[in-house]
């Protein structure tokens, strides 16, 4: 027990502590327990003489394990890093976790941490992580395990960008802009192990979706929300976590991988509104396709054809069989039409990128000028080969 003691004096003679000690007999036993508690301005411990817990501390400054790997992330990275060269600092250490690299082209995550000498771990090897207070995950995509988890007397906390428990999973900016959601959010919740998404939150704050927004627009704007809303936690970090809430069962939706799948337009299944949305959802990193005479073209430009024509009564002049190609010279556009009506295509690639004029003057006036008796052979489709690949995507994330 003196052993003990001194142990403890020798661990906090450089800041204030104050030491106390309880003896207590359990009912009708004759074993007592010697349990001594240890108190000083940042840190509270228990101790016992079977052994030590951790170091907990009370208060900033913490020493934070980051987990992550994209852009959205990184806008997180960098709101603690700079917070750790503050007077009165929130961030006292930190470290960096991320994936090995699969292509040349290095994670964003990696290169922030490089420019600015913070120390990187390859996952799995995260190295020991009894030094820190807290983990931070954001846009990682790997499930934690329970007992890396509870090597942070914290836990982790994970920043997820949409209002939990809508859009769990890994791509919930693209699903709020795929099913045209007018308001989201960002949530700071509790890492569980086993499942994503699905622990106790600690802050939460909703955003306005803009109109005609994009997933990449959209994901800037919630990356810089998550990062602020990170540091408000972290400041009352002990606090948010005692009073952390549960997500509500209801309401719950999952935002699954994207797939290749998905870029194929159904001109005879999805109205405008879905094709514009899909293409602001997807646009920038995965090109809608469509086939045109066995050629795939990626479609660069979508937009809403009232923009162009206007009136309802200039719309119908154009209505036929869905997938059905106008060339509007005036706008320099490809009115094509799908279930309901018609979309816009400024631009796209068919070996190389035209304009739709280019497309029209090099490869669509032809079959227009003579008429051709078999007008579906130059109209916009889509593979049957895509039911059967949209199948398995959907047994996929069946199981998600």
């Amino acid at each position: 027990m003196l052993t003990l003691m001194r142990n403890c004096r020798h661990l906090c003679k450089k800041a204030p502590f104050h030491f106390s000690y309880f003896p207590s007999v359990s009912p009708g036993s004759t074993n007592s327990t010697c349990t001594f508690q240890v108190q000083s301005l940042n840190y509270s411990t228990c101790h016992t003489i079977q052994g030590c817990d951790t170091w907990k501390r009370t208060r900033p400054p913490w020493r934070v394990m980051f987990f992550g790997t994209d852009d959205f992330a990184v806008e997180s990275l960098k709101a603690l890093n700079e917070f750790s060269k503050t007077t009165g600092a929130l961030v006292e250490k930190l470290e960096v976790v991320t994936l090995p690299a699969a292509m040349p082209k290095e994670l964003p995550v990696r290169k922030y941490a490089k420019q600015h000498k913070i120390v990187v771990h390859e996952w799995p090897s995260v190295g020991t992580c009894d030094q820190f207070d807290v983990g931070v995950v954001v846009s990682f995509g790997r499930l934690l395990p329970e007992d890396l988890i509870l090597q942070f007397p914290y836990g982790i906390l994970n920043v997820h960008p949409s209002l939990l428990p809508r859009w769990r999973g890994p791509a919930p900016v693209f699903h709020t802009i795929l099913h045209g959601d007018k308001v989201t959010g960002v949530t700071v919740m509790k890492v569980r192990p086993k499942r994503f998404d699905v622990g106790p939150i600690l802050m939460q704050e909703k955003l306005s979706v803009p109109p005609e927004c994009t997933a990449e627009i959209l994901g800037a704007m919630l990356a810089e929300l998550g990062a602020k809303l990170l540091l408000l936690t972290l400041e009352a970090l002990p606090s948010c976590i005692a009073n952390a809430r549960e997500q509500p069962k209801e309401g719950a939706t999952f935002a699954p991988k994207l797939t290749s799948a998905l870029r194929w337009i159904r001109w005879t299944e999805q109205n405008c509104k879905q094709i514009i949305q899909l293409h602001r959802a997807l646009g920038k990193r995965m090109p809608l396709q469509t086939l045109w005479m066995g050629h795939t073209l990626r479609l660069l430009d979508i937009v809403e054809a009232h923009t162009i024509l206007g009136t309802a009564e200039n719309l119908m002049q154009y209505k036929t069989n869905a997938g059905s190609i106008h060339y509007h010279k005036d706008s320099n556009t490809l009115l094509v039409h799908c279930q309901d009506g018609l979309v816009g295509v400024k631009a796209l690639i068919m070996k190389k990128k035209l304009s739709a004029a280019d497309f029209y003057n090099g490869y669509l006036h032809q079959y227009v000028s003579f008429k051709s008796s078999d007008n579906a052979a130059w109209q916009f489709q889509t593979p049957k080969l895509e039911v059967k690949e949209k199948t398995s995507v959907q047994k996929k994330e069946i199981g998600v």
